[in-house]
C-alpha cells in the first residue's frame, strides 16, 4: 500500500489506524499515541495528505495557545471487507474508514459443523462479493473475519471449524483472493468493537456475553482484549454444567453451549415436536 521502507510504512499505518479509531487528531496527539517525535509525525502526515490518505479538518478549539491543525482519514480512500460468521450463516459487507457500508450486506446460509466444503464456500462468497462491489482491489486493506470456535489469532487457525489442511485458514483464503486476511473469535471481536467504538471506550474492565446459535464471552482487562496464555480465554460456553449432557465440539459432555444456546433450544424443540409435543 505504501511504496517505502518497512519502518516508514509502519508509521503510516499506525497514523491511519489511530485516526480510524479516534476520528480527528493533531500531530502532537499522534506523536503521543505513536511514540514518535513530532517532526517525524508531521513529515508522515504531510506525505499521507499529499497521497490522499489523510485530510485536514481545520483547527482544533483554542486552549489558550496556538490552535493546532487536526486531521482525519479520507474515508473513501481505503476499504475493509467485513465477514461475520455464526454456525449457520455468514454476512459479508465492505465498509469505508468511517464504518459506512459501501456495498449491500449479503447474508448467505453456510453451515460450519460437519461441512468439509465450508471453507471453499466461504472463500467463494467473499471473492464474489468483492467482484460485485466494483471496487478497485488495490484500495481494499484486507479481509476481517469473525467466527465461532477456538481461534488462534497469531497462526490464523480455527481448531473447531474450517479445516484448511496443511495451510492456515488465513493463508488458504489469501492465496485465492489475493488480500490480507485476519481472523478472530466472534465474541472477542464484539468486545473489541465495544472497546474501540462503543460503550467500553472509557472502561478498563468489561465482559461481553454473546448469545446466539452458540454462547461466547469476550473480555477486556485493563483496557485490552484478554486472550489468556493459550489464546482461548473466555470460552465459557464449554464449562460443563451436567455430567450426562450432549457431546460438545470441544469433546466434553454437558457444556453450557450444548444446553443453553439457540442450537440446543432448536434441537430440543425439534425432538419435542417429533414426540408429539405441541409447539
Amino acid at each position: 500500500m505504501f511504496n517505502t521502507n518497512k519502518k516508514t510504512a509502519k508509521l503510516y499505518a499506525e497514523i491511519i489506524q489511530q485516526l480510524y479509531y479516534r476520528g480527528q487528531l493533531s500531530c502532537s496527539e499522534l506523536s503521543l499515541l505513536t511514540d514518535k517525535s513530532i517532526p517525524l509525525v508531521i513529515k508522515a502526515v504531510n506525505h499521507l495528505t499529499e497521497a490522499g490518505f489523510v485530510v485536514e479538518q481545520g483547527y482544533a478549539p483554542s486552549s489558550g495557545g496556538r490552535r493546532p491543525l487536526i486531521y482525519s482519514v479520507k474515508h473513501d480512500r481505503l476499504y475493509i471487507v467485513t465477514v461475520a460468521m455464526d454456525q449457520l450463516s455468514t454476512r459479508i459487507g465492505i465498509i469505508d474508514l468511517l464504518n459506512n457500508y459501501v456495498s449491500p450486506v449479503e447474508l448467505s446460509s453456510l453451515r460450519l459443523k460437519d461441512n468439509p466444503e465450508a471453507l471453499s464456500s466461504l472463500t467463494g462468497l467473499i471473492a464474489n462479493h468483492i467482484e460485485r462491489s466494483g471496487l478497485d482491489k488495490e484500495k481494499i486493506i484486507g479481509i476481517g473475519i469473525g467466527m465461532p470456535g477456538f481461534v488462534n489469532v497469531n497462526d490464523g487457525i480455527n481448531y473447531t471449524y474450517l479445516d484448511a489442511g496443511d495451510k492456515s485458514l488465513t493463508q488458504y483464503i489469501e492465496d485465492i483472493i489475493g488480500l490480507p486476511v485476519y481472523i478472530d473469535n466472534d465474541s472477542s471481536l464484539i468486545a473489541l468493537s465495544e472497546l474501540k467504538f462503543g460503550v467500553a471506550k472509557s472502561i478498563k474492565d468489561v465482559m461481553v456475553i454473546n448469545i446466539g446459535w452458540g454462547i461466547g464471552l469476550g473480555m477486556i482487562i485493563n483496557g485490552k482484549i484478554f486472550r489468556g496464555e493459550n489464546g482461548f480465554a473466555g470460552e465459557f460456553s464449554h464449562i460443563p454444567i451436567t455430567e450426562d449432557g450432549a457431546l460438545s465440539t470441544c469433546g466434553k459432555q454437558g457444556c453450557l453451549e450444548t444446553e443453553a444456546s439457540l442450537l440446543a433450544v432448536a434441537k430440543k424443540a425439534i425432538e419435542g415436536i417429533k414426540h408429539g409435543q405441541v409447539s
